[in-house]
């Protein structure tokens, strides 16, 4: 390195759209790297001359059909004199691209699931890991499949050695191959290994959800053991001295490790940070789960501007921290002291205080290279009193209630807004409330985001209300159709109670399922923490018929779609249209019929006739049989404009969820799951959508440590934790926190 001087901030890139999944140093042009970014594009950095501390993309490739997660650098050759760039996805493909254009040269196929790690070797030769458990040693066409692992494999290196190679995996160990046969295998970490980085040709480090950090010898001795992160590791970079590294993982840190010691901590306004490398110059580059690349140096030349860095500062002070994450410890707020605490020098860089200002906590991290104390963050739920400045609409308290005008001369609509709620979900629910137009989404949107710029967040719901008759309940022609309608398979027969077995007695007429007879009873209200959403094993069907005058007449096919729905529910029915070479050919026609140019009313109740079909035995050994192509063809609808199909996606998510729920061995369906629910949540505003997925998250992973990994992989935390607030209808909050216990 360098020097010994401590790391500061260079520039900050906003460079993608969602996470930052993989970065690497790339050998031409000189100083610049290349990110890859769930937004599934790769783009390529290179330093701004006439801006010594900035860096301005170059190159941007386009060719994975899912999330981008990993990528390598093949070394530069006589027929590619700037080297290549191989990106691994979510889609099982590895695509091989160059400077000279933003599509492939090459596609690799072989995986049959997400490829999460790759690293090049000499003369061209590509090792990639994945969820499917193998790895794969590439030359322009799999060379070998190495087998062994019996979880996924998350990293994967090549050593100088010819022929070595090391892959770690969820099964919590390491092993050493050569020619396809395990040399060795390495035991000690305590769950799944999530990084390798090689040291020397005989030493090499691994990292670990267990938050270590080990050294080991190829010959299999743990030499070290590094302790100092407090949530899971996702990367390693060694420095070219071999023996100090940096390492990047879920408690928002970035830490240097010098001489076997961690000598500073950086921490980032982002959950989680993904990856990290080290550029040419000795300057580091990570990405994190807001899409920023942040580039950090030593060098004063190249730090960034004043401004740059107490901008940095702030963005970090704003950060909302959560005390569940293990970063903090138990916090009891009349315990902590006040801001006379931070006149106390800390004893080393990056010791974490916690203070108590006014009714809030505030934590802050020592600086040994400024000598004081930054703030990091707010921590949520430090806080014990209610904000008086709240005001009061239909019985609950909001954080704003706007009145828009939407008639000339007449009264103005209100909209409640919390500052912890979605603006475009809250957006898209004042627009189906009042019967007004999507076409004002963006609109009204807008509206909320301009009018409440530099506010803070309003305290959350009250956690003990509950989801099914608080205040947040679903209230009957608040949102959705004013028929009458069967048994909610959440609610209805069948279906479990807080304190009490399934009563059996089916909702009828107009009677609420949440608020009914039958509705739970608030003398015994759960606890918080009681799930009653998920695992759901009971399959969810669609039971009212359809208004046919709402959809065009000329369309022959829905009427018999309509019908049929309903037929499959009857056992007889099921059992012959399900079995045998018929279930086959209604199966391929139902997905004929889901094409994202077909007609919307025939793509929904295709799905909702699929849904049903799980109601009998031979259904469901049907769709588990074609559940490959039945996901992937209706995750395709995701992007059609539709709540109903959206309602009816998620339905069908949930289906399969709760079919492969208890069974640990189906982790390849379980992952096809997870990545249909997760693209799918991209796109949906339907509340009860939202809620059916986030019902089929909580199923797939519930009880699955590995799947748990692959749903955390994907970024579902982050992405879903925008729900965790929603009070309306409060089982949409209920269960996004739920699923968020699950995957801490």
């Amino acid at each position: 390195m360098s020097g010994s001087n401590s790391y500061r901030l260079r520039c900050s890139l906003a460079a993608h759209e969602m996470d930052v999944r993989g970065l690497a140093a790339v050998a031409f042009p000189d100083g610049a790297f290349v990110s890859v970014s769930r937004d599934r594009t790769a783009r390529v950095w290179v330093p701004n001359p006439s801006e010594n501390q900035v860096f301005t993309e170059m190159h941007c490739m386009n060719g994975h059909s899912n999330f981008v997660s990993c990528v390598c650098i093949l070394a530069p050759n006589e027929t590619y004199p700037r080297g290549l760039i191989a990106t691994g996805g979510h889609d099982n493909n590895i695509c091989v691209f160059s400077l000279d254009r933003p599509d492939p040269l090459f596609t690799l196929k072989g995986h049959t699931n997400t490829v999460c790690t790759l690293s090049a070797g000499k003369f061209g030769t590509i090792l990639s890991g994945s969820w499917d458990t193998t790895g794969d040693q590439i030359y322009s066409h799999c060379l070998q499949s190495i087998s062994g692992h019996s979880a996924a494999v998350w990293a994967v290196v090549i050593l100088p050695e010819q022929g070595l190679m090391l892959s770690g995996s969820a099964d919590k160990t390491i092993k050493l191959w050569k020619a396809g046969r395990c040399e060795n295998t390495y035991t000690g970490h305590e769950d799944c290994v999530r990084g390798l980085a090689v040291i020397n040709e005989v030493e090499f480090f691994s990292c670990s959800n267990d938050a270590s950090i080990r050294r080991w010898m190829v010959t299999g001795e743990c030499v070290q053991v590094y302790s100092g992160h407090t949530n899971y590791i996702y990367s390693l970079a060694v420095f070219p001295n071999g023996q100090d590294f940096i390492s990047t993982g879920e408690d928002r840190t970035l830490r240097v490790w010098r001489k076997g010691e961690c000598s500073q901590t950086i921490r980032l306004p982002a959950q989680s940070v993904w990856c990290c490398c080290i550029l040419p110059d000795g300057d580091i580059a990570v990405g994190a789960s807001d899409g920023v690349i942040r580039v950090f140096t030593e060098s004063e030349e190249r730090v960034a501007s004043a401004q740059d860095l107490q901008a940095f500062e702030d963005e970090l002070s704003k950060a909302i921290i959560d005390p569940k994450t293990g970063d903090l410890g138990d916090i009891k707020i009349e315990d902590l002291p006040g801001r006379e605490h931070l006149n106390e020098p800390g004893n080393r860089d990056g010791q974490t205080r916690l203070i108590k200002e006014g009714s809030n906590v505030e934590a802050y991290q020592w600086s040994v290279s400024d000598g004081r104390w930054v703030k990091i963050g707010d921590v949520v739920g430090g806080s014990s009193q209610q904000n008086s400045k709240r005001v009061m609409y239909e019985g609950k308290e909001y954080d704003f209630v706007f009145s828009i005008d939407v008639n000339e001369g007449g009264p103005g609509l209100k909209l409640p807004y919390n500052m912890t709620d979605d603006p475009w979900l809250t957006a898209h629910n004042f627009l189906e409330k009042n019967d007004l137009s999507p076409m004002f989404l963006d609109q009204v949107a807008n509206f909320i985001i301009e009018n409440t710029k530099g506010h803070t967040l309003g305290p959350a719901p009250a956690s003990a209300t509950d989801p099914f008759t608080g205040a947040g309940r679903y209230i009957p022609g608040s949102g959705g159709d004013d028929q009458g309608f069967g048994a909610d398979p959440f609610t209805g027969a069948g279906r479990y109670i807080p304190g009490s077995e399934s009563t059996g007695t089916v909702s009828s007429g107009r009677a609420d399922p949440f608020t009914g007879g039958s509705a739970y009873s608030s003398s015994s209200a759960p606890k918080a923490t009681t799930n009653i959403f998920f695992p759901n094993m009971d399959g969810v069907m669609f039971e009212q018929s359809i208004n046919q005058s709402s959809f065009p007449s000329s369309d022959i096919v829905f009427p018999v779609l309509d019908i049929l729905r309903l037929a499959v529910r009857h056992p007889e029915v099921n059992a012959q249209l399900c079995g045998g070479t018929e279930g086959a050919s209604l199966c391929n026609h139902l997905l004929g019929l889901m094409s994202p140019e077909g007609r919307p009313a025939n793509q929904m109740l295709a799905l909702r006739t699929l849904c049903n079909c799980f109601s009998g035995s031979h259904g469901r050994a049907l769709l588990l049989g074609q559940r490959d192509a039945v996901l992937s063809r209706a995750g395709d609808l995701r992007v059609v404009s539709n709540k109903n199909i959206h309602v009816a996606l998620a339905t069908l998510v949930l289906n399969y969820a709760g079919r492969l729920y208890g069974q640990p061995t189906e982790i390849e369906a379980k992952a096809q799951c997870l990545s249909v629910a997760s693209t799918t949540l991209e796109v949906v505003h339907d509340k009860e959508a939202v809620f059916r997925l986030l019902v089929a998250l909580g199923t797939t992973v519930a009880g699955d440590s590995t799947a748990k990994d692959l749903a955390r992989s994907l970024g579902v935390n982050s992405q879903i934790s925008k729900y965790a607030r929603v009070s309306d209808p409060a089982k949409v909050g209920e269960c996004c926190r739920l699923v968020l216990d699950e995957l801490q």
